[in-house]
């Protein structure tokens, strides 16, 4: 179920929300879980069995791991087999196609094979399961005995499909007891009215001319044809996921969940390393503490700090899917970050700053050509395309720029934090809280155009036939 469909907006979440609230404190749990477990069945009801294995696998070995510490007896074992048992569900749902695909092209055989339909939000439940058997195992959050409680904390319907991926040490007293006042509601109402308007208007009108543009490469394409592509894409993807993460964190308001932040304008950033602390922050920091610092991290020799860098980039392609593309995309980074560790990063800082940001766009923006284009040769024929096979700029062109001209500006100022600094500037607050007539009329527009944008976002839901997540799929 979209949070961009009717039936969610009108339907599944007022119905929710007004039995949460009339459900008895001590109920509200389990009718939480209860709606998130209908909201997951909802799009492929077979597949909820593989998330109730996650859940059961990761609380039966949350209970080893706490024993294991607390007895210091087969705990590296209760760990490994964790491990294995996450992966392996993983493997089989995600990667097992991509594998047998590529054994029947080396080996020239068709093993008649049945393709395995891939279940939504499987990397992130499964990231999360994880994480917390981690948590217990290292002594950074508690064990939880009530399998209800970690039912809950994975199937939690606001980020279940496409994230953030949340830590249970950061939600564990929240699922035990928390308490939803009106400006905790209100602003989770404000955030996912945000989140709406970014994927209903700036990241679905940019992916319909990314995939118009994309879709039609083999016909050959102008280099400007080609540069509104990629650009568009690169917009889509940042307002398709943070929108949904906005959603996800406005929802988890609602409920009195308190979900951290999952992106920080990572398009201003000047430099790919600075790019990554601010994209996709839930994942990057569960690769750091799970995979990289475990690795050695920095503290280790230099060779073996470009290697544990190797190795987390190279998780993290093939966590974003079963293809030879996104090993290219992470193999692509994963070179950058090692390049600015050993002497881009000070090299870029004494350029000046315009400089290093048009460095970060330049690399982001081809990254994202990786990440788009399954097929090597496809990307490598859209690059002559970028760099001048065809003709330089064509009526297709200027059809795009004339009809998306609104929606890219907005994109790129909705890119930085333009706005936010202008509310948050200390002479305006300090000149509304003088004038209190002028801080009234503040809230008074603030909420004018919060319904103004969310009657818009609904209209197009409505109207709407291209409504995809990019992320669903991961």
């Amino acid at each position: 179920m979209l949070f961009s469909t009717t039936t969610f907006l009108f339907v599944f979440l007022p119905v929710v929300l007004a039995i949460y609230f009339i459900t008895p404190k001590k109920l509200k749990n389990i009718m939480l879980l209860l709606a998130s477990l209908f909201f997951y069945a909802w799009g492929e009801p077979k597949f909820i069995f593989v998330m109730l294995l996650s859940i059961a696998l990761n609380y039966v070995f949350g209970l080893l791991a706490d024993k294991a510490k607390r007895e210091g007896k087969h705990g590296k074992l209760v760990i490994t087999l964790m491990v294995i048992g996450n992966l392996a569900v993983l493997g089989i749902f995600k990667y097992a196609n991509f594998v047998v695909f590529n054994l029947e092209t080396l080996f020239g055989t068709n093993f008649e094979w049945t393709a395995i339909a891939l279940p939504l939000g499987i990397s992130f439940y499964t990231f999360q399961g994880m994480s917390y058997v981690l948590d217990v195992y290292r002594g950074d959050g508690r064990v939880q005995k009530n399998p209800l409680n970690i039912a809950l904390y994975i199937s939690l319907f606001p980020q279940l499909v496409a994230g953030p991926i949340v830590r249970y040490q950061t939600v564990a007293d929240q699922i035990e007891s928390r308490k939803v006042d009106v400006n905790l509601f209100t602003s989770g109402v404000k955030r996912f009215v945000i989140g709406l308007a970014k994927k209903m208007f700036i990241a679905n009108n940019c992916g319909l001319v990314a995939d118009q543009i994309f879709q039609s490469q083999g016909g050959g394409l102008s280099v400007g044809t080609a540069w509104i592509g990629l650009i568009f894409y690169s917009l889509q993807i940042f307002f398709d996921f943070s929108g949904y993460s906005d959603m996800a964190i406005g929802l988890g308001r609602m409920f009195g969940f308190k979900f951290l932040e999952n992106f920080n304008y990572p398009y201003i950033a000047k430099s790919v390393s600075e790019f990554w602390r601010r994209w996709h922050i839930s994942l990057g920091t569960w690769f750091k503490d799970y995979l990289y610092i475990p690795l050695g991290g920095n503290r280790v020799s230099p060779i073996k700090v470009y290697r544990n860098l190797a190795i987390v980039w190279l998780a993290t392609g093939i966590w974003h899917g079963a293809s030879w593309n996104f090993l290219l995309w992470g193999a692509y980074y994963g070179l950058f970050i090692m390049l600015e560790k050993a002497f881009l990063g000070k090299a870029l800082l004494k350029v000046p700053a315009a400089l290093q940001h048009v460095y970060a766009l330049i690399v982001i923006i081809f990254g994202w050509l990786l990440f788009r284009i399954d097929n090597v040769s496809d990307i490598w024929s859209y690059l002559g395309s970028m760099f001048g096979s065809g003709v330089f700029w064509d009526a297709r062109a200027t059809y795009y720029m004339h009809e998306y001209a609104v929606v890219l500006i907005i994109a790129i100022i909705a890119c930085t934090p333009l706005v936010k600094n202008l509310f948050a500037s200390e002479k305006l607050l300090s000149f509304m809280q003088s004038h209190r007539a002028l801080h009234v009329t503040k809230d008074v527009a603030t909420l004018a155009v919060l319904a103004f944008i969310f009657v818009y976002s609904v209209a197009l839901v409505v109207g709407s036939t291209f409504n995809p997540f990019i992320y669903f799929r991961f």
